[in-house]
């Protein structure tokens, strides 16, 4: 499977070394059949993945949505359900309009949206605090050590080391 990226703060090398092909716009992405959105919210994120951009996907496209809620626009994705019946869509929080997207699928429900009750993750104090204390250690682990099992962009192998972070 080809992996495809879009990230405007991220440069076309630094994508194609994490080992993804750069797309140019975020609507180019849509143009692929799976679509797996990981931004936070911003004024410039809010309902940004709307119908237009829906509508570019391939037959049987599927959105996969890690995002805040409010990111993609809840009141169109119902219309592309109007629309596209073999859209899919797949979410880890609710969206608000889930009775109606449910009510519109009918038995087709569970085969083209999922969504789970409660955004998953860090939800309660405990579960912050417990994140953060982990992720400290981890942070302390790679500078202290190099320890590098919690990286999630590994640097190129061409890079030397001397051009890695360390604590002075």
């Amino acid at each position: 499977m080809r992996t495809f990226a879009y990230d405007p703060f991220i440069s076309k090398e630094a994508i194609e070394a994490a080992g993804a092909t750069p797309v140019a716009s975020i609507p180019e992405l849509f143009t692929h059949q799976y679509v797996s959105l990981h931004v936070p919210l911003t004024p410039e994120t809010s309902e940004s993945i709307n119908k237009s951009l829906l509508l570019k996907m391939p037959r049987g496209g599927t959105l996969i949505s890690t995002a805040r809620h409010e990111v993609v626009h809840e009141g169109e994705i119902l219309e592309v359900f109007k629309e596209r019946p073999d859209f899919c869509y797949l979410s880890d929080v609710c969206p608000k309009n889930a009775d109606a997207i449910k009510n519109l699928l009918g038995d087709g429900y569970m085969k083209h949206a999922i969504f789970t009750k409660k955004k998953m993750g860090a939800q309660t104090l405990e579960a912050n605090n417990n994140a953060g204390v982990a992720a400290a250690n981890q942070i302390i682990g790679f500078f202290e050590n190099g320890i590098t099992k919690f990286q999630l962009n590994p640097f190129p192998a061409e890079e030397p080391t001397a051009k890695r972070p360390r604590l002075s």
